[in-house]
């Protein structure tokens, strides 16, 4: 099934070919509807052959369908809407100084974006998935590189994809397919291509963000790479409910197999008595977690190897062992580690510093605030980061530090100030919950700092359109050359802000 270079040629040029179709917002909005319910339609199927190559369950995956058919149609919502185009008028004024001219603004498609599916998601975030559903509603063809573990079920979708395009009269070609590593890097690399969007390991997406880089004419490429998704514990909140914590932390770390990429892979917790009843609940918890099956036998291994290694550095302990269970499977567990071995920057222990993928986190207790902050200072950046803080810790007496990112409010004390520690190190923070399940929401944010993500964009929500867009300023032009969206009578009835005011 590897596609050979006339192949992914082809595919590339066929979606080119077919970016004059998406330029009507209405057919663009029926195309993700009509997807949408052909997907829906087909459920059954999609979730045997998913299930038969992933081994993720039908359960998963029916719920997986159900968050990539609402994610389609929420995108079709927000076309219609049109606010996303942030269309912008400024009258000219000859009385400012300098004089200003007549000025009107909107966001365009780029062109065709090539989208990498990702191992762990074979609906959500693949063929069908955010990056195809955002790129199309943003009036841009794509072409998919399948990921090689579950490629019938990328063709099974890719083909209601394209009869959903043809439904609407769209060109089949506006949603292509390829397969194969070196696919992969010729899409990439092809001339005609305009964007990407990459899911998936750090080595793989930074050799496809570095050959993005080197083509002679340079293309965003909004990959998401990696991430450790840090939890700090205080030692108020494991008073309160150190059971309740560890069990939630076994939960969130074990769900799919520790296959999601918001696991949470470092915990700090304090020393002393309630941090060990936090790690004695954990450690119940996780050892009644039954052992897993991970997406191919090469993560098996690397899962095996990387918490062997791991388990191997100075001080690490491990309370309930994680690493191979049956001939397919993985048993989770966690490590343990004095944290002021972390924070200390010799390197020794800096691979308890790197995710793991599988079901696997690290226990890091600390002794006081500071060592929290010198743990913190170490992380590279993340997709979430996650507080939970005791009840009084919302408020208090400290203030919060001057330069803080974090916005002005009422918090102060230990709360604020550790939320003002990783608000930079992660695109999501979570407080007194856990990072597991990303909602599909307009305020969603999923990115971060490299190498969470190689840009500032989000792959989730409604904003992660914006990744396939550019802007345009129109300076007096004639208004029979303007195009609709900026003409001075609204014909589409777009949202738009004219000299500074916002109509709705």
């Amino acid at each position: 099934m590897e596609a050979t270079s006339a192949e992914v040629d082809a595919a590339v040029r066929a979606a080119h070919d077919a970016r004059g179709a998406l330029a009507d917002r209405t057919v663009r909005a029926a195309l993700l509807r009509r997807a949408a319910d052909r997907l829906d339609g087909a459920g059954e199927r999609i979730v045997e052959a998913a299930d038969a190559e992933t081994a993720l369950g039908p359960a998963r995956l029916t719920g997986e369908l159900a968050r990539t058919t609402y994610q389609l149609r929420a995108f079709a919502d927000l076309v219609e809407e049109g606010a996303f185009l942030d269309v912008r008028i400024d009258h000219a004024d000859p009385a400012l100084t300098p004089p200003r001219p007549d000025l009107r603004r909107y966001k365009i498609p780029l062109g065709v974006v090539a989208v990498y599916a990702a191992s762990n998601f074979p609906l959500a975030f693949s063929v069908p998935g955010g990056d195809t559903a955002s790129a199309l509603a943003a009036g841009c063809p794509v072409v998919v590189k399948a990921h090689p573990d579950h490629p019938a079920t990328s063709e099974l979708v890719a083909a209601l994809l394209r009869r959903a395009a043809a439904e609407v009269g769209v060109p089949e070609g506006a949603i292509g397919l390829v397969h194969g590593f070196e696919a992969g890097i010729e899409l990439v690399r092809h001339p005609l291509v305009a964007a990407a969007g990459f899911t998936g390991s750090v080595r793989g997406g930074r050799a496809l963000y570095d050959a993005a880089a080197a083509r002679p004419h340079p293309i965003p490429f909004h990959g998401e790479l990696g991430s450790l998704n840090p939890v700090v514990v205080t030692e108020a909140a494991a008073e309160e409910r150190a059971e309740e914590i560890g069990a939630g932390l076994a939960g969130s770390m074990t769900l799919g197999t520790g296959q999601f990429c918001v696991k949470p892979g470092l915990v700090l917790a304090p020393r002393g008595p309630a941090g060990d009843r936090l790690e004695r609940a954990l450690a119940d918890a996780v050892s009644a977690t039954e052992a897993g099956v991970l997406l191919d036998h090469r993560m098996r291994d690397a899962f095996v190897d990387g918490v062997r290694e791991r388990a191997a550095l100075p001080g690490v302990e491990a309370p309930v062992t994680p690493g191979a269970g049956g001939e397919h499977t993985v048993g989770a567990g966690f490590l343990t580690v004095p944290a002021d071995r972390l924070a200390d920057g010799g390197g020794t222990h800096d691979l308890l510093l790197e995710e793991c993928f599988g079901p696997v986190t690290v226990l890091a207790r600390y002794t006081d605030e500071a060592e929290i902050g010198a743990v913190l200072a170490r992380l590279p950046g993340n997709l979430t980061a996650t507080l939970q803080l005791g009840a009084g810790e919302c408020g208090g007496e400290d203030g919060v530090p001057d330069g803080s990112p974090v916005p002005s409010g009422d918090g102060t004390g230990r709360g604020a100030r550790l939320l003002a520690a990783v608000t930079p190190l992660a695109g999501r923070v979570v407080v007194n919950g856990w990072p597991t399940g990303v909602a599909v929401a307009p305020a969603q944010h999923h990115g971060g700092p490299y190498p969470a993500t190689t840009s500032t964009s989000t792959s989730v929500g409604g904003t992660a359109v914006e990744r396939w867009l550019r802007p345009v300023a129109y300076q007096d032009t004639p208004p029979a050359l303007l195009p609709p969206e900026l003409r001075e009578d609204n014909p589409l009835r777009l949202p738009r802000r004219v000299d500074g005011r916002y109509e709705g």
